[in-house]
């Protein structure tokens, strides 16, 4: 009787914590188990109450105490999200099977490619403008780069910073370092100078490989990076570089079978490092070991239902996760077929995608907007497009985008790079990113909670813990960390001091942790989740994450150190934020043509200024700390701001005068934005 009792309470106290509006089924049912157990043990006092009491009575005792208590809402809940929690419910048990099994198995994740490869050696892997490169030629290209590797004195766990255009090498070339236990660090081609000297060192690395198509950028830094530099793709051309190895020359004397050293590779070893853009500044290096690249594909194939035959449309970056690690994930472990190419287009979009008969589109937030300018053509509904996935499409293009193209379903998924809380819509609900269970609020340990919006810091109750969001609320969304589980455990960064900037602790209860996210969601009543915005100093444009500290560091070079701060700014008709500027400029000193050419050249396209505010003077806390909150909510209008504004105008090349008819123009979607 004691258990019983015990599990009743245990329940209903956890669920009226996490959910009150389940304390009626809670009560029901610990009622009925109570009944139950007091009639097996024989106690008389329930013999008075209720006399031999069958299985239907007892069932009728229950619901007539739910439904008296008000239990119809509860059955409401069930009868609009059961079913797609019992769906969920099972395809994450075959993600977990699947990583259950590798781990028990310790198959790594070049293995795990090389099974497919044994399966199907002829089968087309890569499609690459034209090319199409089978299985067994990745592997072969792969296992001589890491014989190569292990030639040159590489040594398992050794970094080797990898920076070159999307091409089928690239993901060679890491594929066959992470067959040797070499960690690649996969550096987004868009850096320039301070950052990618700081992304190349972050990291440890002891080599760089770099495209052919990236020389100049390297020859900007080479001298204060003082490492052995191999150029990949030169084919039997020269380098621009001095002092540097072709890559391409060395590889066809290596070894093309599978290196031995692959072996001593453990699924908890570390596979690649992946690039971010947090709230400290420059790029932060994650870790992604062989059991999240493996959780990650593993998800988005088994939740959004995909089978090992689908042809998938990946034209996005190969350093970010999205294209490299979901999208390449599909190909390297589930034995699809990828269509890749140098940059997206969005012209050519569904040309390609119809031609190469694909049946899975990826997409970023942006690229779907792109793609709605396009003028409409045949091909984008000739394809045979069943299901695109990918994160940070809008709620108010999502119709339109799914009737304009013919696609039955896109799954938004949510999942920062570093991050363990990790969402997916795989219903299509227009607009979310995600769903956590309403009736079993504890299956997924991830929250909303409350934040503070002038400080960004989480609102604490009474005993110092977090406080949880109710539906309707918004609140930054946070994932419990729990050491040595599959799918909770928080692997961090190559600086130990981002790492733990990222871990809140006491937040359910004293002495637990979590990863904080750094987004701002809102949950409705059924459980979807809805991306609302980015906390702290990081904002999104272009489909890339925006540091305003790495900015502002730029901009006081730029400015001889003036004041000046970076924030994110809306604007009409365009996903996420535009950069701005507000420098402190009195006595009008600032050059913009000059500025702007030292902008160009150490901050990538999407996070140089859209918008310039040249003011007096910017306000500062007790701390000497430069406040922008007012000035972000200011933005950029003309009408209200007495400041010169100024808007990057990427026909004229240069900083234009922001007034009044400008803005009119911003305002309804006129300049091309």
């Amino acid at each position: 009787m004691d258990l019983y009792l015990d599990i009743y309470m245990s329940a209903f106290v956890h669920l009226v914590e996490y959910n009150n509006t389940m304390w009626r089924t809670a009560l029901a049912v610990g009622v009925t188990s109570a009944l139950w157990a007091a009639g097996k043990q024989g106690l008389k006092v329930f013999d008075i109450l209720i006399p031999s009491l069958s299985g239907l009575q007892l069932a009728s005792v229950a619901a007539g105490i739910y439904i008296t208590t008000g239990g119809y809402y509860t059955l409401w809940l069930a009868y609009n999200t059961l079913p797609r929690d019992i769906t969920a419910a099972w395809r994450y048990v075959q993600c977990h099977i699947k990583l259950k099994t590798a781990s028990f198995r310790n198959t790594s994740i070049p293995k795990m490619f090389m099974e497919n490869v044994r399966r199907n050696p002829n089968k087309v892997a890569l499609i690459f403008e034209d090319q199409k490169w089978t299985f067994a030629q990745i592997d072969e290209y792969s296992n001589r780069v890491g014989n190569f590797m292990v030639e040159q004195g590489f040594k398992h766990g050794d970094v080797v910073a990898l920076y070159m255009w999307n091409r089928p090498e690239y993901v060679c070339t890491w594929l066959g370092c992470a067959k040797v236990g070499v960690v690649p660090a996969l550096i987004n081609f868009n850096l320039l100078n301070d950052s990618l000297i700081h992304s190349i060192k972050v990291a440890h690395s002891k080599a760089l490989i770099c495209g052919w198509e990236v020389q100049e950028a390297v020859k900007d830094v080479q001298d204060q990076l003082a490492l052995p530099i191999f150029v990949s793709g030169l084919g039997n051309e020269k380098p621009s570089l001095t002092g540097v190895k072709c890559l391409d020359s060395l590889l066809n004397q290596s070894n093309p079978t599978p290196p031995p050293q692959i072996d001593n590779v453990d699924i908890k070893d570390k596979l690649i490092y992946i690039y971010t853009s947090g709230t400290t500044g420059l790029p932060k290096a994650a870790v992604i070991k062989h059991s999240r690249y493996l959780f990650f594909c593993a998800a988005v194939h088994y939740m959004v239902g995909l089978s090992d035959d689908e042809v998938i449309y990946n034209p996005l970056p190969l350093y970010h996760t999205a294209g490299g690690m979901v999208g390449m994930g599909q190909v390297l472990l589930f034995n699809n077929t990828a269509v890749i190419r140098r940059k997206f287009s969005k012209s050519q979009y569904w040309i390609e995608a119809k031609k190469h008969g694909c049946t899975v589109g990826q997409y970023v937030g942006e690229l779907c907007r792109y793609l709605l300018t396009n003028s409409p053509h045949p091909e984008e509904k000739q394809h045979k497009v069943k299901v695109m996935f990918g994160n940070g499409v809008r709620e108010n293009i999502w119709e339109e985008f799914t009737t304009r193209f013919n696609i039955p379903l896109i799954a938004e998924f949510y999942g920062a790079t570093e991050g363990i809380a990790n969402l997916i819509n795989m219903e299509g609900k227009h607009g979310a990113c995600g769903f956590l269970s309403v009736l079993f609020p504890s299956a997924i340990p991830v929250y909303l909670v409350k934040i503070d919006e002038e400080t960004g810091e989480p609102v604490r109750d009474k005993n110092g813990l977090c406080v949880v969001c109710k539906p309707g609320e918004q609140g930054e969304l946070v994932g419990i960390i729990k050491k040595e589980h599959p799918f909770r455990e928080f692997h961090g960064y190559a600086d130990e001091a981002a790492t733990k900037k990222k871990i809140l602790r006491n937040v359910l209860k004293p002495g637990d942790t979590a990863f904080k996210s750094g987004d701002l969601l809102v949950q409705d009543k059924f459980g979807y989740l809805y991306f609302m915005d980015r906390t702290g100093d990081t904002f999104r444009w272009r489909g890339e994450n925006v540091s305003t500290t790495e900015v502002e560091g730029v901009v006081l070079k730029a400015t001889d150190h003036k004041d000046s701060v970076v924030y994110g700014v809306e604007v009409p008709g365009a996903e996420g934020r535009a950069g701005m500027a507000a420098i402190v400029d009195p006595e009008g000193e600032i050059d913009l043509e000059d500025f702007l050419k030292k902008i160009k050249k150490s901050v990538p396209p999407y996070a140089q200024p859209l918008f310039l505010r040249l003011l007096d003077h910017i306000s500062v806390t007790g701390t000497f700390k430069l406040k922008k909150l007012e000035l972000q909510k200011e933005g950029y209008n003309p009408n209200i701001i007495k400041d010169s504004l100024y808007f990057l105008d990427s026909k004229q090349g240069k900083y234009v005068p922001l007034d009044k008819d400008l803005f009119e123009k911003i305002k309804n979607c006129q300049v091309g934005l």
